[in-house]
């Protein structure tokens, strides 16, 4: 029988907790998907904020000073520990490591969140709302989940953990913290008060008020036999089907979330001399990403054209609150319906950026983008999938929007440009074996002129009886 015992007791200080814990994590926390700082050693630990939530399983946050980048700033990881003498065999796989000294000497600790126990607390806590420590949990009153749902770690996750309570919820679990309001949980909460019925709206989450205010899970409805847009994409392709009735109900679900977005949150002015800030914004990413992927260096020139034309632009449009990071993985086709999720954004940026307003046409560029991708992972690569599906897509937008993206292929060839940049460099860094994908993108955007940016414009009622709609 596993003996726990209070991994805090009275007295002590998180200083002295980290006797026990630093060199364990140290070694753990590179090695964990979530962890940004990929290739880095972890040289500093210090603990913000330690939480008991019951006798075995802490809550704790912890930030973290890396090597070999001076100028690499500090995070803040969300993780749950917990701690026993005897580790099941069953939970062999979590095992963080054995404490050798301080108040934890002697006991093994692991990931929590692989531990049904510590995973039932955490959706109990939920269900009924209060505060432990500065944790506080909070809940739609609207809303009542039921008890005792099976819980299951996802393990396809890339920067968070997700739980999978019943096939009926699923709690997202931010591991790298960043103070505020995580738009993963104000936007689907605002979407929600506009009657939008295309995001799955939050029914209860939880935030820390130490070192700082911030959001550190979500629970959402969960959607089990939905396929996401990623893999429903290739199964076309391998299949030879065409996916442009896909896509167009896709560019339809996608403006109708643009329109909502635009009713919940207040709009920003056009962009007009806005444009030179933004491009000059994208420019430099430009140039820093050509130092780091040398590939990048002969077409940097015709790059920077695509930034040079966005800064004379002016949109006409306003700038509004966005998805952020939209590609075919962030779309479900559940019920006949696309649903839109994870509206985190990019999780390297800070979430302050994140929550900037911005044009639409980013959206749509990095939608744009997925289908690309999507074409170039099957072989023979059939830029015609592509072409058809992007049109399909933008006409679909048009039809519900009112409005086409193609209209401005200055702005959407900028936006596609800077998506393909930011795709280079992180495939250089972790999947060099696709750093091919975005170089064809780049090599056709550096010589494109931007009147075909966003491929032939086709009437929308012309294109969607073409596709027997």
């Amino acid at each position: 029988m596993r003996k726990v015992v209070s991994p805090r007791p009275s007295g002590h200080t998180p200083a002295h907790l980290l006797i026990s814990l630093a060199d364990m994590l140290r070694a753990w926390l590179p090695e964990q998907r979530w962890f940004a700082g990929k290739g880095r050693r972890v040289t500093e630990l210090t603990l913000l904020s330690v939480t008991e939530l019951h006798p075995a399983c802490l809550h704790l946050l912890v930030r973290t000073g890396r090597s070999s980048s001076a100028s690499a700033p500090d995070d803040c990881y969300q993780l749950f520990l917990g701690v026993g003498e005897v580790l099941p065999p069953r939970l062999a796989h979590a095992r963080i490591g054995r404490a050798s000294e301080g108040p934890l000497a002697g006991l093994t600790v692991y990931d929590a969140l692989q531990e049904p126990r510590s995973a039932d607390l955490l959706l109990e806590r939920l269900r009924t709302a209060g505060t432990a420590g500065p944790l506080r949990f909070e809940r739609d009153p609207k809303v009542s989940v039921p008890a005792g749902l099976a819980p299951r770690l996802l393990d396809a996750e890339q920067s968070n953990s997700s739980l999978v309570y019943g096939n009926a919820y699923i709690l997202k679990v931010f591991r790298r913290v960043q103070p505020g309001v995580n738009p993963d949980l104000e936007v689907p909460w605002a979407l929600a008060r506009q009657g939008c019925t295309r995001v799955p709206a939050p029914v209860a989450w939880f935030r820390t008020s130490e070192p700082q205010a911030a959001t550190l899970g979500v629970l959402q409805p969960f959607l089990p036999d939905a396929v996401d847009g990623w893999t429903l994409a290739l199964e076309a392709l391998t299949a030879g089907r065409h996916f442009t009735d896909e896509a167009y109900e896709l560019g339809r679900a996608t403006a109708e979330v643009h329109v909502a977005l635009a009713a919940a949150f207040a709009l920003g002015a056009p962009a007009g001399h806005g444009s030179r800030r933004l491009a000059a914004a994208m420019t430099a990413r430009l140039e820093a990403t050509s130092r780091a992927v040398p590939e990048l260096l002969p077409h940097v020139e015709g790059l920077r054209g695509a930034f040079d034309e966005l800064a004379v632009l002016d949109s006409g449009r306003p700038v509004q609150r966005i998805h952020g990071d939209l590609h075919l993985g962030q779309v479900l086709w559940a019920g006949e319906r696309w649903s839109v999720i994870d509206f985190e954004g990019e999780p390297a940026r800070p979430v302050a950026e994140r929550r900037q307003p911005q044009s639409p046409v980013r959206d749509v560029a990095g939608m744009l983008r997925s289908f690309d991708y999507a074409a170039r992972s099957r072989h023979p690569w059939r830029p015609e999938w592509a072409r058809r599906c992007r049109d399909a897509y933008c006409a679909g937008y048009a039809a519900q929007a009112r409005w086409d993206p193609r209209a401005q292929p200055e702005l959407l060839r900028a936006y596609e440009t800077d998506r393909a940049v930011y795709e280079a460099l992180y495939e250089a860094r972790h999947r060099p074996d696709w750093l091919p994908v975005p170089m064809a993108a780049i090599a056709r955007l550096a010589q494109q002129h931007p009147a075909s940016s966003g491929g032939p414009h086709t009437p929308v009622p012309s294109f969607h009886s073409a596709q027997g709609g």
